[in-house]
């Protein structure tokens, strides 16, 4: 098989991978709605479909992270950004684990393990965007230089 040279037969083919990724979501949002309504939440969280679609979500949303951090044209320190999300996302997590501890009278064990795992699952996507900026910044410096 040759590899695709002509760029207009590059833009058709992704395109086409596109509408394809399109209707393959819809068709498992749809079997997963049916799962819903018949079997409940937990019915559906239980079909090896929920999470392929999680996983197919969350490395969609990074691949979207690495484009959006190449389209952006700030030449901003990364750190400035980085130091604000984690103070949002630690602020987050422990507003969070204070209002699971006095809704319904969980205990402390169970706001520090909510709240701990909201930092975790926020803080990874922070990283992610600083790593990307910070590499961003680095080849920028390294093309001035030449």
């Amino acid at each position: 098989m040759k590899k695709i040279k002509d760029e207009r037969l590059i833009m058709k083919n992704l395109q086409n991978i596109k509408i394809a990724y399109i209707i393959q979501t819809i068709g498992i949002l749809g079997i997963l709605g049916y799962d819903l309504i018949l079997k409940g939440l937990d019915g559906m969280t239980d079909n090896p479909l929920w999470y392929v679609f999680m996983i197919t979500s969350i490395i969609s949303a990074y691949l979207s992270m690495i484009i959006s951090v190449d389209h952006e044209n700030s030449k901003k320190d990364p750190k400035k950004g980085l130091y604000l999300s984690i103070t949002i996302v630690t602020l987050l997590s422990l507003l969070i684990g204070i209002l699971v501890i006095f809704s319904d009278g969980d205990q402390f064990l169970s706001g520090a393990l909510i709240g701990g795992i909201v930092f975790i699952c926020g803080i990874v996507p922070v990283l992610f965007i600083y790593y990307l900026r910070n590499r961003r910044k680095n080849e920028m410096e390294d093309e001035e230089e030449r």
